[in-house]
């Protein structure tokens, strides 16, 4: 459903600044990669027991990142901090290590925005 442009936002509406600065930070292909490294939240069942098993904890660990990536700590550290800023990512030291987890409200929140224009488009064909 198309907007006016100085039409009021519905209540259920994305907030348009935060769903901006999404976008641009998984825009670059090394933060989209490491987005999509910690949405999926691989790593080894060591890695996990590192975190506390049965703590209800997803995403994994920076380092593990790291490693898959193949990118260095400095640069990966850089695009994580892009990644937290625009509200995708949330990081936690647990220990030595650092914990990295996507932001649930963040994924419903882009998801919300692409379903407003596909409900309609779909009663219609």
């Amino acid at each position: 459903m198309k907007s006016e442009p100085n039409a009021e936002p519905s209540a259920d509406a994305p907030d348009e600044g935060r769903l901006v600065r999404m976008f641009k930070a998984l825009a670059h292909p090394n933060r989209l990669r490491l987005f999509e490294e910690i949405r999926q939240g691989s790593g080894s069942f060591a890695e996990r027991e590192a975190l506390g098993a049965g703590k209800g904890v997803g995403g994994c660990l920076l380092q593990h990142v790291i490693d898959v990536l193949n990118v260095g700590a400095p640069t990966v550290s850089h695009h994580l901090r892009e990644l937290v800023n625009a509200g995708l990512v949330q990081t936690e030291r647990v220990g030595k290590q650092v914990h990295c987890q996507v932001v649930p409200d963040a994924l419903r929140e882009a998801a919300a925005f692409f379903a407003q224009d596909a409900a309609p488009a779909a009663a219609a064909a």
